[in-house]
C-alpha cells in the first residue's frame, strides 16, 4: 500500500506545487523498500506518461469529468486504472482494493464507492475498451500517446506519420539507466564487478567505450560504484557533445551551462584530470552540487564559478580551447525521463531561441583562435537547435561548422547531428561543433 500511498503523494505535489516527478520520488523512495520504490516510480511515470490516455478511458466509465473531482480523486483513479491496463503483475482485484483504500485514506471516504464502481466497470469492459477517433490525425496521436496535441502537430512536420508515432512510442517507454566510468582512476571491469556486488545487472554498451547500462539500480547514490567515484550518471547522447569537442590533456575548458555537471566530469575524464575545466551556473546551490560530483570522483580540474551565460566578462575574452554551451531549452529530448514536459504549453518556448542565441553569441567570445565553439541542446527542435547554429554563423563569418568523429554506427558527422531516442537509442540531443579560425 505504501508504494501507491507515495506515488499519489508524487503526484499531488506535480500537479498542486508544480514540482518535477524525478525531484518529488527522491524525497519519497528512501523510506520504501526496492520492489515498493520500484513499484512507486513505475506508477508515478506511468501515470504521467499516460495521462491523457487514461482520462480518456476513465471518461467514458464516470459520470463526473475528471477535472471536476476533488483532488486527489483523479490521480486515485489514474493509479487504478494504469495498474489495470499496463502492469500485468498487478491483479485486478489488488489494484481496485489499493485505489479504493487511497480514497479511505486521502480523506475521501464517501468517494471510495466512486473509486471502486468505475474501476471495477474498467476491468470488467478492459478488453472491449472505445476506439480512440481518428478523424483527426494529430488528435488521435496526442490521445494514444499522451502528448499534447502542439507537440504531436509539430513532430508529424518533422518526421512524418511513422517517425512521429516512433518517437512517441519511445517516449513512453521506461528509460535506460546509463552511468559512465571515471577511467581516470578505475577500469570498465572494475566497475561491473562494484556494481555487480551490489546487486545491479550492468553491462557494457553496445557501441559507447566506457558506459555501463544498468537494471535494477534502484537508489544509485547508495551503491558503493557511485559512493567511491568508480561511475557518474549521464546518458550516451551527453557524453558524445564531449566526444564532440575532441578534448585533449592540458585543454583550457569553460562549460557555460555545466549544471549538473555531467559534461565537466566527461570533459575532466577525457582530458585525463590534466589542464582546466571552469564550470559556470547562476546558482550556488548547482554549483555546490558540481564541486561535490568533481570531489567524488576525485577530479581536481574542475573549477566552479558563479556565472550568467549571457554577461560578457573580459577576463575570459579569447582564454579558453574548447567552450561547451549545453544551453537551456525545451527538453523535449529527455521526455521518457522527465514526462512532465509534456505539459508545457507551446508559448512557454517562443523566448527559448533568443536566450540560447544570446549565451551562444557572448560564449563565443571566450574562444580563442582556433579553438572550438559546442553548442548542444537535449531538445530535437530545429528552432532551438540548428535555425540557432545557422543565424549565428550567418553573422559571425570568423566561425565554421567542422566535421566530427563520433563511435560507430554514428561515425563522421558534418559539422551538426540530432540524435533521436528511437533511431539512437539516446536521448533526443543536439550537437554542433564550430571552430574558431581567427
Amino acid at each position: 500500500m505504501s508504494a501507491r500511498k507515495e506515488a499519489l503523494s508524487v503526484l499531488t505535489a506535480c500537479r498542486v506545487r508544480g514540482a518535477w516527478a524525478d525531484a518529488a520520488l527522491g524525497s519519497h523512495l528512501k523510506e520504501l523498500s526496492p520492489a515498493d520504490a520500484g513499484l512507486c516510480s513505475r506508477i508515478v511515470y506511468g501515470v504521467i506518461q499516460n495521462e491523457t490516455l487514461l482520462d480518456f478511458y476513465l471518461s467514458g466509465f464516470c459520470s463526473q469529468k475528471l477535472d471536476h473531482l476533488q483532488p486527489p480523486l483523479a490521480d486515485i483513479l489514474r493509479i487504478g486504472a494504469y495498474q489495470i491496463l499496463f502492469l500485468d503483475r498487478v491483479p485486478d482485484n489488488a489494484a481496485v482494493h489499493t485505489s479504493v483504500e487511497l480514497a479511505k485514506s486521502a480523506g475521501r471516504g464517501q468517494a471510495a464507492g466512486l473509486v471502486n464502481a468505475v474501476l471495477r466497470r474498467l476491468c470488467r469492459e478492459k478488453a472491449a475498451l472505445p476506439d480512440i477517433p481518428d478523424r483527426d490525425e494529430a488528435k488521435y496521436l496526442s490521445i494514444r500517446y499522451s502528448h499534447p496535441k502542439w507537440m504531436v502537430k509539430r513532430l508529424l512536420a518533422l518526421l512524418g506519420r511513422e517517425g512521429a508515432e516512433m518517437f512517441l512510442t519511445s517516449s513512453n517507454l521506461q528509460p535506460p539507466a546509463a552511468a559512465q566510468v571515471n577511467t581516470c582512476r578505475f577500469t570498465v571491469e572494475e566497475a561491473l564487478a562494484a556494481l555487480e556486488a551490489g546487486g545491479v545487472r550492468a553491462e557494457k554498451h553496445s557501441w559507447m567505450p566506457d558506459c555501463l547500462m544498468l537494471e535494477g539500480s534502484g537508489d544509485l547514490e547508495r551503491l558503493r560504484a557511485f559512493q567511491e567515484g568508480m561511475i557518474y550518471i549521464q546518458d550516451p547522447a551527453a557524453r558524445l557533445a564531449a566526444l564532440a569537442a575532441d578534448l585533449r590533456s592540458g585543454n583550457r575548458v569553460l562549460d557555460v551551462c555545466a549544471a549538473p555537471g555531467g559534461k565537466s566530469f566527461a570533459a575532466a575524464i577525457a582530458m585525463e584530470d590534466r589542464g582546466e575545466i571552469i564550470a559556470c551556473d547562476l546558482h550556488e546551490n548547482k554549483l555546490k552540487r558540481i564541486r561535490e560530483g568533481a570531489a567524488r570522483l576525485g577530479l581536481t580540474s574542475i573549477h566552479g564559478k558563479a556565472a550568467d551565460g549571457r554577461v560578457f566578462l573580459e577576463e575570459w575574452r579569447n582564454a579558453f580551447d574548447v567552450v561547451l554551451v549545453d544551453a537551456p531549452c525545451s527538453g523535449l529530448g529527455i521526455l521518457r525521463k522527465k514526462p512532465d514536459i509534456r505539459r508545457k504549453r507551446a508559448d512557454s518556448l517562443f523566448t527559448l531561441p533568443v536566450v540560447q542565441s544570446a549565451i551562444l553569441e557572448n560564449a563565443a567570445r571566450y574562444v580563442r583562435p582556433g579553438g572550438t565553439l559546442l553548442y548542444s541542446t537535449c531538445t530535437v527542435l530545429p528552432e532551438e537547435n540548428e535555425e540557432v547554429t545557422d543565424a549565428f554563423l550567418g553573422t559571425h563569418p570568423e566561425f565554421s561548422r567542422e566535421t566530427f568523429l563520433l563511435p560507430e554506427p554514428i561515425g563522421q558527422v558534418g559539422g551538426q547531428i540530432t540524435l533521436w531516442p528511437h533511431l539512437h537509442n539516446t536521448d533526443g540531443f543536439y550537437i554542433c561543433r564550430m571552430t574558431r579560425r581567427v
